[in-house]
């Protein structure tokens, strides 16, 4: 097989091993759009928590109150002044006119309806029908019951044609003035005026002349007044009158809802009487009583995010963000060798962000409130307690020094938008939160995270001085304050982040360095069960852990992962402990008795069983991915020439990769580690005589046939860090293979062995050790094969 192929192949067993550990939020990758639609949704959150106030909140002062610092107008106002605003508005609500409806065909069609019945009674075919039928037909036709004595008097006038249409017209007559059902209310209504709407036309006129407008009484009486003359009966005429009255219906209606929403449109569309307030002026100084009106001018700016041009200015925040996000992931993405981001780092991040300035935000909420109680300490001394650096102390612990640094840059402009544009807390924000990202870059206990925190606190004050005094401002009690509130700050960081640390852990699967310090006990269940199950493998790991973390050492990388992970790396082997040398204690060989296929199989086995029981006892993913990664893509080259040696020259050959383990190739320096020092300390069990020059030989040459292979082509190590990781090996080893001295047996030990074997002439007095051979100090860096040389 060909590099190019084992490349090809390599990739192929890392992309499906790597998609069958796949975690909740999908590929691991960073590539494509996902990345952005993050960023996206993180920008839309920090500029609705930023634009709201824009800055810091000025506080809620009465009347009479003393100012605790000066506060001046972000830029040119337009203060309302609500009680000349009410005023107008009250004003501009009693000028709008009543409004009555008028409709005109009220009175004609009472007529018509009254026609139609006196012409439906006079037909000539009615005179013998069925009076019931009779009466209800008529009931219909006029709108309303009738009683016996009305239906007569109807059927009356029906019979005499000659008293019909007279009837008609004098109804008609009656009817044509504009009519109310209460005039005392209109009358209260026509000192201010009145508008009439014609509902037929639906013009709107000012009623000029009030005394055209009757009540219902009145339009009884007018009624009454034409009936006089027609010819009927006394006692008839009662009765079609007392009829009529009860028909009629006033055409004027007072439209309650329609002027009572004009009001409310008139009271609406009086604008705010304002005062203007230029920008940069004054609002209120420190030390001053607070008037009403600055009371007034403290709210507007308050009430800024109800102004309109608010929604432009979220706008241009928005994309500013976008564009900071995107173009900062873009930079470092091709870059930052280190910042390699998984979607699980970006979810994380975009968590981080939005948690962390909520948590700002709440604080300015409560520092604004905690004022009020506490007057004689300046507002803005409050917002020191805030744990800026929480946010980068986590990000460092869980992830590198390059995404943490990235993350307080933006973090720290986020900032300074949020404090209205304030520099002096973008300075703040950095100084602490770089201060703490460095001083937990390795948690060796958890005691790390409340040292850093303390680091944050001295760094914090050290912040607060200089920026009290680049303001211009005396050395008076306020800075003794924002002093106390900085070093208390630090501590809430330290508070903050070790309460976190766990949780994003169990969240997103985080392996940092306080889980490895657990994981590093060597009492832990599965550690317990490779010493009892196979001692040599344990022993093994012992010796390989403290080989990769010297090596992590020399190169800085992570030592506290790599001593982890060679603690677990041969896991695996506790289902099959006899199979491994190591653990056969000088017994009979069960390979001896297997094909080598089947030895080759039971050997890769261990990897696959190694990632099970990882996951049962959860050690995390990087430790998984080292599992995984340790043996590369190797060759088991003795069953591999045990193979070709028993192959029959008339089948087919011998297929190299089936004796190679399924990969992928160390993707870190951490997990190359491990496989260099597993690699090692194998090795170096077989030297007879380990002296240093033996064991540097045999280190250079482990290396440089891993090197060769190509097992480490996938990770950052260079040809310096081999070098280095050469040398610190060749001085473990030289430790654990030190040279002793054979100290001769005591005297009474040699007689007794003497008078035994019947010898009994004095022991020789031992000699002397010979020297041990100088290592060979020819040579330098100048090639690979004399690595750990020099």
């Amino acid at each position: 097989m060909n590099q190019k192929e084992r490349k090809t192949e390599s990739a192929v067993k890392r992309s499906q091993a790597m998609s069958s550990a796949s975690p909740w939020w999908g590929d691991q990758g960073e590539t494509g759009y996902r990345p952005y639609l993050l960023l996206g949704l993180l920008a839309l959150v920090l500029t609705l928590i930023i634009i709201p106030k824009g800055g810091f909140t000025p506080v809620h002062y009465v009347p009479g109150d003393i100012a605790a610092i000066d506060i001046k107008a972000p830029r040119d106002l337009l203060i309302p002044d609500p009680g000349l605003t009410e005023k107008k508005r009250q004003d501009a609500r009693q000028a709008v006119l009543p409004l009555y409806d008028y409709d005109g065909s009220v009175g004609d069609h009472l007529a018509a309806n009254l026609g139609a019945t006196l012409d439906f009674l006079g037909r000539p075919e009615q005179v013998e029908a069925d009076e019931d039928r009779l009466r209800a037909e008529a009931e219909a036709r006029i709108g309303s019951e009738l009683s016996a004595g009305e239906f007569q008097v109807l059927r009356k006038i029906a019979a005499r044609p000659e008293l019909r249409q007279p009837v008609v017209d004098a109804v008609t007559r009656a009817l044509v003035v504009k009519a109310v059902a209460n005039l005392q209310i209109f009358g209260q209504d026509r000192l201010k005026g009145i508008l009439i709407r014609d509902l037929a036309t639906g013009e709107e006129t000012e009623l000029a002349d009030l005394t055209r407008v009757v009540g219902v009484g009145e339009l009884r009486n007018r009624i009454n007044s034409e009936l006089a003359d027609i010819g009927l009966g006394k006692k008839e005429r009662k009765v079609f009158e007392g009829l009529l009255a009860r028909l009629v219906r006033p055409n004027l209606s007072f439209n309650r809802n329609e002027t009572e929403a004009r009001k409310k449109q008139a009271e609406a569309s009086v604008q705010p009487v304002l005062v203007q307030v230029k920008k940069g002026e004054m609002i209120v100084r420190e030390g001053a009583r607070v008037t009403e009106d600055q009371v007034l001018k403290l709210k507007a700016l308050r009430d800024l995010k109800k102004d309109s041009r608010n929604l432009g200015a979220a706008l241009g925040l928005f994309f500013i963000i976008l564009t900071l996000l995107c173009v900062s992931h873009m930079f470092a993405s091709r870059n930052i060798s280190k910042f390699r981001l998984q979607m699980r780092d970006l979810v994380f991040l975009v968590t981080t962000y939005s948690g962390l300035f909520v948590l700002i935000k709440f604080a300015i909420f409560l520092s604004n409130a905690v004022e009020t109680a506490f007057p004689y300490i300046d507002s803005g001394s409050f917002f020191y307690l805030i744990p800026f650096a929480a946010g980068a102390m986590l990000v460092r612990v869980v992830l590198n020094s390059e995404v943490a640094l990235l993350f307080t840059a933006l973090m720290a402009l986020m900032v300074g938008l949020l404090f209205g544009n304030s520099l002096f807390m973008v300075l703040y924000v950095v100084g602490g939160s770089l201060i703490g990202a460095h001083f937990v870059r390795h948690c060796g206990t958890r005691s790390a995270l409340y040292r850093a925190g303390f680091q944050v606190s001295l760094v914090n004050m050290a912040m607060v001085v200089g920026l009290h005094l680049l303001a211009g401002k005396p050395l008076t009690t306020p800075l003794l304050y924002k002093l106390g509130f900085a070093f208390a700050g630090g501590f809430f960081c330290a508070i903050i982040a070790t309460a976190l640390v766990p949780l994003v852990e169990a969240v997103f699967k985080y392996t940092t360095d306080i889980k490895l310090l657990e994981l590093a006990n060597l009492n832990t269940p599965v550690l317990r069960q490779l010493m009892v199950q196979a001692p040599g493998t344990y022993h093994h790991s012992i010796v390989v852990g403290n080989l990769a973390e010297a090596g992590a050492e020399a190169i800085g990388a992570n030592p506290l992962l790599a001593r982890v992970a060679a603690y677990y790396h041969d896991i695996g082997k506790i289902r099959k402990p006899l199979y491994f040398v190591e653990n056969q204690s000088g017994s009979e060989n069960k390979h001896d008795k297997l094909a080598p296929s089947m030895s080759a199989l039971i050997l890769m086995a261990h990897i696959k069983d190694g990632v099970e029981l990882a996951r049962e006892n959860r050690l995390g993913q990087e430790l998984i991915d080292i599992l995984r990664q340790h043996h590369g893509t190797a060759l088991m080259k003795f069953f591999y020439d045990k193979a070709k040696n028993q192959q029959d020259p008339g089948v087919q050959q011998v297929d190299e990769r089936d004796y190679r383990y399924p990969g992928p190739k160390p993707q870190t320096r951490e997990a190359a580690l491990i496989m260099l020092a597993d690699a090692v300390e194998a090795a170096g069990r077989t030297l007879t005589d380990p002296t240093p020059a033996r064991i540097q030989g045999m280190v250079q040459k482990i290396i440089n046939n891993i090197f060769i292979d190509g097992q480490l082509d996938e990770c950052e190590l260079t040809l310096k860090d081999l070098h280095k990781i050469a040398r610190s090996f060749n001085r473990i080893l030289a430790g654990i293979f030190h040279y002793r001295i054979d100290y001769p047996e005591p005297v009474h030990k040699e007689k007794e062995n003497g008078r035994k074997h019947g010898d009994h002439s004095d022991r020789k007095q031992a000699e002397q050790p010979e020297r041990r051979p100088e290592p060979d100090k020819k040579g330098g860096t100048e090639d690979l094969k004399r690595l750990g040389m020099s």
